[in-house]
């Protein structure tokens, strides 16, 4: 059976399910906005309780960020992204979930070829090319304040 790239298109588009895009649009944004309303409400907490700024805002990710890993090891994380999508790859709990994700699906294998190994196959390439990139941005920076 000789199908042509026109024709494949139509007859999986006539076997896929419609995706509901608005109501994922209004979840992601809903699930997402919640993240951050709890971080800013902890970076508030802590500002009330006369921790400087600065010190505020780093408690507000690290809330963010336990919250995230903690969620992720009872499997709870999981459950909320399928029905939030994109809402909960907020930059710090998503990443946070990528880490601590592989790294309890390889614990039975140890803590070292499975927990240490494993933790960084998502965010490992994030990481190095996140990195790389900085460093190729601070010296073009310097470079071009040289010649001002």
């Amino acid at each position: 059976m000789d199908v042509t790239g026109f024709e494949y298109r139509k007859l999986s588009e006539e076997v896929s399910p419609r995706s509901p895009v608005l109501k994922n649009c209004v979840l992601a944004f809903l699930i997402g906005g919640l993240i951050c309303a709890i971080g800013q409400v902890a970076t508030g907490l802590s500002m009330e309780a006369g921790i400087e700024v600065e010190n505020a805002r780093l408690i507000g990710a690290s809330v963010l960020i336990a919250a995230s890993a903690i969620l992720t090891a009872f499997d709870v994380y999981d459950s909320i992204a399928k029905h939030a999508g994109a809402g909960t790859i907020v930059p710090i709990t998503g990443f946070a979930n990528a880490i601590v994700a592989p790294a309890i699906e390889f614990k039975t294998e140890g803590l070292v070829l499975g927990l240490a190994s494993k933790m960084f196959t998502i965010a490992g390439p994030v990481l190095v090319y996140g990195i790389t990139a900085s460093v190729v941005y601070g010296i073009v920076l310097n470079l071009l304040a040289l010649f001002k």
